[in-house]
């Protein structure tokens, strides 16, 4: 399996994965052959390209190209090892995107678990620093072509910083892909509901909701402010070195937030309802936040117009679970992919949180599955937990 990314091809590139009885187990960092050539096949390419008959040179990890073996110009002797291929079929590596895997090992353990902190407005709470790289868990998914994962807090109205790792590492730091990329902001639910998923009670309007938006308004007017004053004082420093400028009290939760209005962070609001989710995108319109990004979405197909209209991309909740609504369509979590797609909005597939959600990560490719055998077709599937995946994160 190939694991190691270079930051700057993030998108643009393709990882590749064999999924053949021999390449199943991943290798150890300290035995994988330095330059190693891939003949024959059917390479799924992520983006909706199938190759047949390829030719693939990776060498300590990367990928130098991707070729039909006939257009190819191949010197076997320059590689330490030849694979060669017949009808199997060679995927890009499936990205698990809002994951505690690594944050949390056994549930019945509190010391295994580092997933949320104390508080309410957590920002400055960095995920990427609890990531524990040698969880017995990690292999697991590893073996089912999970290759990196967007690690996710939880917790409290805005739970902290993710990070993208590389799943085959030996700590952190090694495993660090993109450091804290986004923010993670929990919208107030619209309605609460009673029970549980076995016995699910009735709804009741949340008597909340307002007073808890509200108070987001105010933290994110704050937080702007800060920026701004930062930014300005910044400015004035560079034009006037001898000037002094003046010192900000610094505050950890608003530098962790300034990146969301100079674009170079993500804003990820958790929201399922079309309320919830229009109210959250009102949210980026008035703080001109360049890039946001709706995880759960079970609503989206209800306002595609709004979200195709900001550019709001959605990391859809885990397909295999029981309707929101007892009202709705037994099935339609299972076709919302197809839906989404046939609406024209960017999506990607996410195993959800809940119990054992972290093990569950291995089943990613299963939710694609699913998503084509209700209506999406076969290749948008694989971008679904690929190509589209990598271009949300």
């Amino acid at each position: 399996m190939i694991g190691s990314i270079n930051t700057k091809y993030f998108i643009s590139s393709c990882f590749f994965v064999l999924v053949c009885c021999f390449a199943t187990q991943a290798q150890s960092m300290e035995t994988t052959p330095k330059k190693v050539l891939i003949l024959g096949g059917i390479a799924h390419i992520g983006n909706g390209d199938v190759m047949h008959n390829v030719a693939i040179a990776l060498e300590n990890g990367y990928i130098r190209f991707v070729r039909y073996q006939m257009a190819a110009r191949i010197n076997r002797a320059d590689y330490d090892t030849v694979i060669q291929l017949e009808n199997e079929h060679i995927y890009p590596a499936f990205i698990a995107p809002n994951t505690t895997l690594g944050l949390r090992e056994i549930d019945a353990v509190r010391a295994t678990l580092d997933y949320s902190d104390v508080g309410e407005y957590n920002p400055n709470v960095r995920s990427i620093i609890a990531y524990n790289a040698e969880s017995r868990i990690t292999p697991t998914i590893r073996s089912n072509g999970v290759l990196l994962a967007q690690i996710t807090p939880r917790g409290g109205v805005i739970s902290g910083s993710s990070s993208i790792v590389e799943l085959d590492a030996w700590n952190w730091e090694d495993a660090t892909h993109t450091e804290d990329e986004g923010i993670h902001l929990n919208w107030p639910k619209q309605f609460n509901q009673s029970g549980w998923w076995a016995e699910p009670g009735g709804l009741k309007p949340n008597p909340k909701q307002d007073e808890r938006i509200a108070s987001i308004y105010a933290f994110f007017d704050q937080a702007q402010a800060y920026a701004l004053a930062s930014d300005s004082n910044l400015a004035k420093s560079k034009r006037n070195k001898q000037a002094e400028s003046i010192q900000l009290p610094y505050n950890l939760r608003f530098e962790a937030m300034k990146g969301l209005f100079n674009g170079s962070k993500t804003l990820y609001i958790h929201a399922n309802r079309a309320q919830e989710i229009v109210e959250a995108v009102q949210l980026k319109r008035k703080y001109t936040m360049p890039k946001m990004v709706i995880v759960g979405g079970y609503d989206a197909w209800l306002v595609p117009d709004v979200l195709k209209d900001d550019n709001v991309p959605v990391i859809l909740r885990k397909v295999h679970e029981l309707p929101l609504r007892t009202d709705d369509p037994i099935d339609l979590p299972y076709r919302l992919p197809a839906i989404l797609d046939s609406l024209g909005v960017l999506f990607c597939l996410d195993m959800g949180s809940g119990d054992m959600e972290v093990m569950n990560q291995r089943n990613l490719p299963f939710l694609a599955g699913t998503a084509v055998a209700y209506g999406l077709a076969p290749e948008k599937g694989i971008s679904s937990i690929t190509y589209n995946t990598s271009k949300i994160l």
